[in-house]
């Protein structure tokens, strides 16, 4: 019999691994760059890491070395390439996958879980590191946007996640009666312990088998996908 979450007001969800797919950036440039399959995705290894180790010291560093997050994603990027293409990158990919980030792919059963969450009278939101305009396009290029009641981002605050900060935002902008009103579904082991530690009630969408992290806070249950959240929040 799968959990359920009780009294949920809210369902949040990180964006960047949870909903869509920061690897598919790196995919579909593949061939138009003659980029090999195994180079190519520690290629894209390498970025994903960098832009979350980039986010969680510039937040160490002090409110002075805040960049927005597509700073952070380029800065990043750099790092890739230059450790990819010691003697530089093909013409044009930088460009094409900074463009690309804009418009990541889905995963699958994301935009039928926001469907069904929505017919339910469930409110939805997004609560991302991402800047304002990376998120405002990539949910309207996959059709996510008219799903969503809200689409939050740490640019308000001037720091990143973990900072407990940035779960309080969904608290206060959504207007639920507290942090467990809240269902929050993140990918990333880290934001789903820290979300815990805060007070959400967290669904961890594993999509990639990691070990659960050794920090504060635990989520309450463990996902391969979104596809169970409807009836693990009761709307159904």
């Amino acid at each position: 019999m799968t959990e359920r979450f009780d009294g949920i007001e809210a369902c949040v969800f990180d964006a960047y691994g949870t909903m869509f797919d920061v690897h598919s950036a790196v995919a579909r440039c593949r061939d138009d760059f003659g980029l090999e399959v195994e180079p190519a995705q520690i290629m894209s290894d390498v970025w994903r890491t960098k832009q979350l180790s980039y986010s969680w010291l510039r937040s160490l560093m002090g409110p002075d070395h805040y960049v927005p997050f597509w700073q952070v994603t380029g800065d990043a990027l750099d790092f890739a390439l230059e450790t990819a293409f010691p003697g530089g990158p093909p013409t044009g990919l930088r460009q094409a996958l900074m463009d690309s980030y804009r418009t990541l792919d889905t995963y699958p059963e994301v935009v039928g879980v926001l469907q069904r969450l929505k017919a339910a009278g469930m409110k939805t939101a997004i609560l991302s590191n991402g800047s304002p305009d990376m998120l405002e396009s990539v949910c309207e290029s996959t059709g996510c946007a008219p799903l969503l009641d809200a689409v939050l981002s740490v640019d308000e605050l001037g720091v990143f996640k973990p900072d407990p900060r940035v779960y309080r935002l969904a608290v206060d902008r959504l207007g639920v009666s507290g942090p467990a009103a809240i269902s929050f579904q993140s990918s990333n082991a880290w934001d789903a312990a820290a979300a815990s530690a805060f007070g959400f009630r967290v669904a961890w969408c594993n999509r990639f088998g990691q070990a659960r992290e050794r920090l504060p806070g635990s989520p309450d249950i463990e996902l391969k996908t979104l596809e169970p959240l409807p009836a693990i929040v009761g709307a159904i």
